[in-house]
């Protein structure tokens, strides 16, 4: 099995770019519900990605900067705590398991480091159910 065959594709991803500003990001996580996103450039290669306790610790270390302050800040230019590693889509099966076993998604680029999409815990463990339901 290819590690595509997971691929939730960007198009049905939400994401996004560097040059957010963490108002517009903090709007999108309350919207979603997400508790992190990947995060790309203009040009679609991948950065990393932003998590609400990246964001928590930027408005817990700006005290002196107002909410409306720290909202204006580029997402781009918070420090993140965690790197959320991706894989290619060309990738053995095991480095995507063992990303997914750290990780609440596995960010997928291409060659070009052009994001492609995710693979979330969810779908890995939903593909192994269904296979092994037939063995229970």
């Amino acid at each position: 099995m290819n590690v595509l065959f997971f691929l939730t594709p960007k198009s049905e991803v939400i994401y996004v770019i560097e040059d957010y500003k963490l108002s517009k990001v903090m709007d999108i996580m309350e919207e979603t519900g997400y508790t992190a996103l990947p995060m790309i450039d203009r040009q679609g290669r991948y950065v990393g990605s932003v998590t609400e306790g990246d964001i928590l610790r930027v408005i817990r270390e700006k005290k002196e900067l107002s909410l409306d302050q720290v909202g204006e800040i580029t997402v781009v230019n918070i420090p993140r705590k965690t790197d959320i590693k991706p894989v290619s889509g060309t990738a053995d099966m095991i480095d995507m398991i063992r990303r997914a076993l750290e990780q609440n998604y596995v960010p997928v680029v291409d060659d070009d480091n052009i994001f492609s999409g995710i693979i979330t815990r969810r779908d890995i463990i939903q593909v192994c159910y269904a296979k092994a339901k037939h063995y229970l």
